[in-house]
């Protein structure tokens, strides 16, 4: 973990919670959230915590408010109650542009410009980043770096693979180093096996240096390797907490994973 990272995590601003040390700041902190669209929740009282250096694997079937719930995470949405902290920073109020700086959010749509090379995709997320032009040629080489696209940094994206496009994506949230929290909404989907194993060995070496990672996805086996803990929500609520070994040993017989997912929320096709 940077320097940046271990001052947003163990620092944060008068009236953060601090809760006494830099390993008990969350870098996440869903505190009783709610969400709805006119008489339906969508969000019921969901709270969860996301730790510095921790993989949380955030499942749930559709219609179960994942979606929702990453976009309150984001501050694409104001919860109707409760709140959302990033590394003791609250999402709303004066310190709101604070907490948002410290976390980068990798949407399931690509947000490439396909008639751009790789490089020039970076170089124009980095400038509305607002990365200094005396860096921001060193941030995309070190972004194409990080999810091993170098070789192809002067081809256009829509001449790349699928699966090249998925790692450009995640390319453009580590253009800087000062996030502390990835946000990942199926990042994998629609990609071959070797793509998706070099998408999660890359999230997982970000986590392994001290990143916190929200990841959802419906790929059972990726959440099991990269995940250390899973939340089950189905209608707004988290049901199910803890480790993929805990929760599928305390999961009456269940085989894995997948087999404990269904159990829980059933069996019923979701619109």
């Amino acid at each position: 973990m940077d320097a940046k990272l271990e001052e947003a995590t163990a620092a944060p601003e008068p009236g953060g919670r601090s809760g006494g040390g830099a390993a008990a700041v969350p870098a996440l902190a869903c505190r009783d959230l709610v969400y709805a669209f006119g008489d339906r929740t969508a969000v019921d009282h969901l709270s969860f915590e996301v730790r510095p250096g921790e993989a949380y694997g955030l499942l749930g079937p559709n219609g179960a408010g994942k979606t929702t719930t990453i976009r309150l995470v984001c501050g694409m949405l104001d919860p109707d109650d409760g709140g959302v902290e990033v590394c003791g920073r609250s999402l709303r109020g004066r310190g709101g542009r604070a907490a948002r700086g410290l976390l980068r959010y990798v949407p399931q749509g690509l947000a490439l410009f396909p008639t751009l090379t790789l490089a020039e995709n970076l170089d124009f997320w980095a400038r509305m980043y607002g990365i200094d032009r005396r860096t921001r040629a060193g941030a995309v080489r070190r972004a194409l770096e990080l999810v091993e696209l170098t070789g192809r940094a002067d081809d256009r994206a829509e001449r790349t693979s699928g699966g090249m496009q998925r790692r450009l994506n995640l390319a453009v949230a580590l253009l800087d180093e000062g996030a502390a929290l990835l946000v990942l909404d199926e990042p994998t989907v629609g990609v071959d096996a070797q793509s998706r194993a070099a998408l999660i060995e890359t999230i997982g070496g970000l986590r392994d240096k001290g990143m916190a990672v929200l990841y959802t996805s419906h790929y059972f086996d990726e959440v099991e390797r990269l995940c250390d803990r899973v939340g089950i929500i189905d209608h707004g609520r988290l049901v199910l907490e803890g480790s993929p070994a805990e929760v599928v040993a305390g999961g009456d017989g269940t085989a894995d994973l997948q087999d404990l997912f269904l159990a829980v929320t059933g069996r019923d096709l979701r619109e």
